[in-house]
């Protein structure tokens, strides 16, 4: 799930963690891919809302955009919006120093 993401972060340097959760109560699974560290601890995450269809196949419901200090999170209907916003916004997270440099020239 969120491979596209995954190869996203991979390519930028960007470290990541990835764990299921299983609510009992409601029938969506959750997926969690956290990322960007700060003091040793992963502070932005992903928190996918999934369920499976009559086929076996997954659908995904919801992804929301959790980063650090944020009070409301960015909703995705899709793996596709979340990487046009993610390369929007690749300054923010990614630790590669010539994107800052260049980033920096155009101010």
């Amino acid at each position: 799930m969120l491979r596209k993401t995954k190869n996203f972060l991979q390519a930028h340097g960007v470290e990541y963690e990835k764990e299921h959760v299983n609510p009992l109560i409601v029938p969506e699974r959750v997926y969690v891919l956290k990322f960007g560290k700060k003091d040793g601890e992963f502070v932005n995450r992903f928190i996918v809302e999934h369920s499976y269809t009559w086929t076996g196949r997954d659908k995904i419901n919801k992804i929301t955009l959790r980063l650090h200090g944020q009070k409301h999170p960015r909703e995705f209907a899709n793996e596709t919006k979340l990487l046009q916003y993610l390369k929007k916004h690749a300054h923010r997270y990614v630790k590669d120093k010539d994107s800052h440099k260049k980033r920096s020239k155009w101010r």
